[in-house]
């Protein structure tokens, strides 16, 4: 899975690759029809739920989808400064590990 494409983007890709029409992936789903364009044109986010209706539909690991929303919305919160982006990424990467230690013992 490509991780530089944003979530919308890769939702329709994975659409498309599948010859599916926006119609017939909202029916799979039940959802509205507007709301998974407004996912693919990233003026919505998804929920957790819906993430995992996804990958079952198209047959992707969940994770993935989850690491290219999850990245998204750290990318739109900070992609206005990139040595901030940076920082922040470096100390969520130290938390990460911090709560990993943690959790094991």
């Amino acid at each position: 899975m490509d991780f530089e494409d944003t979530f919308g983007d890769t939702i329709k890709k994975l659409r498309n690759e599948r010859n599916l029409t926006l119609r017939e992936v909202s029916e799979a789903l039940d959802m509205d029809i507007s709301m998974l364009g407004k996912i693919e044109k990233n003026t919505r986010k998804p929920t957790v739920q819906f993430i995992k209706k996804l990958s079952k539909l198209f047959n992707v690991n969940d994770k993935d989808l989850k690491i290219a929303f999850l990245s998204d919305s750290v990318v739109y919160k900070v992609a206005d400064d990139e040595e901030l982006a940076q920082k922040v990424l470096k100390i969520a990467e130290k938390k990460v590990k911090y709560l990993t230690t943690r959790k094991k013992a």
